[in-house]
C-alpha cells in the first residue's frame, strides 16, 4: 500500500526560509531533500546547502496491524 510508505525531511530554518517538514511517498533509494522537497524554497545556488541541513527518513509502516490493534484494544 502507497500509503504504508514516506519519506520525511525534517528541514530547519536557513537564512531567511522557517524550518519546515515534508513528507511524500517515494521510494526508499529516492528519499533524499532533492526528491521530497518541493518546492525547493531558496535559489538554485543554496539548493545544496539546504538539503545539507535536512534529515530525511524512510519510514514503513502496516496499516493491516494498526486497524487489527485498534480492534483488539477498542473490544
Amino acid at each position: 500500500n502507497s500509503e504504508d510508505v514516506r519519506c520525511k525531511c525534517i528541514c530547519p530554518p536557513y537564512k531567511d526560509h522557517s524550518g519546515h517538514i515534508y513528507n511524500k511517498n517515494v521510494s526508499q533509494k529516492d528519499c533524499d531533500c532533492l526528491h521530497v522537497v518541493e518546492p525547493m524554497p531558496v535559489p538554485g545556488p543554496d539548493v545544496e546547502a539546504y538539503c545539507l541541513r535536512c534529515e530525511c527518513k524512510y519510514e514503513e509502516r502496516s496499516s493491516v496491524t494498526i486497524k487489527v490493534s485498534d480492534v483488539i484494544l477498542l473490544a
